[in-house]
């Protein structure tokens, strides 16, 4: 091999080498973007504040009253006892009168927006896995993990985002 051919030689190698280390990196950073997009709050508390007339306070011990800064999703009155709304990708429950649970509208089995809820149960159409209205826990599988909480307040007939 002559020292032209091997100078050659190297340059394009350096050049694949370099090429392949810019790839990974870009590589990278947009993993490392998409994975910091994808990650969930660690929000687990259901704020709720006034009860419908009649009803009790559900949620903090705390006696929080919530405020209802966000934005509202849904009417007390939408909410029936013992069922619920699904509103996007929330879905809002009152398990007992008076106490309204929300959780991600998302099945997580394969993420599937769930459906409807009926006898306090949270029904996903995809694979018929089913979750507990009161506290989002898995009652019937596939799915094996529980529905995500998300924050609410009730705010007299109002609920709305925390």
């Amino acid at each position: 091999m002559t020292a032209s051919s091997e100078l050659s030689r190297n340059s394009e190698l350096s050049r694949n080498i370099a090429r392949r280390t810019v790839v990974a990196a870009a590589g990278g950073a947009s993993l490392a973007v998409a994975l910091t997009a994808c990650g969930g709050s660690d929000e687990t508390t259901v704020k709720t504040g006034d009860a419908p007339e009649g009803g009790s306070t559900g949620g903090s011990p705390s006696g929080d009253s919530g405020g209802g800064g966000g934005k509202e999703i849904a009417k007390v009155a939408d909410i029936p006892e013992g069922g619920g709304k699904v509103v996007g990708d929330v879905v809002i429950t009152q398990p007992k009168a008076g106490e309204f649970k929300a959780f991600s509208s998302k099945c997580t089995h394969q993420g599937c927006a769930v459906k409807d809820v009926s006898d306090n149960v949270i029904n996903c159409p995809c694979h018929e896995s089913r979750f507990d209205a009161s506290d989002g826990s898995v009652k019937g599988g596939p799915a094996t993990l529980p529905l995500p909480p998300t924050a609410i307040t009730v705010d007299g007939g109002s609920i709305r985002l925390a």
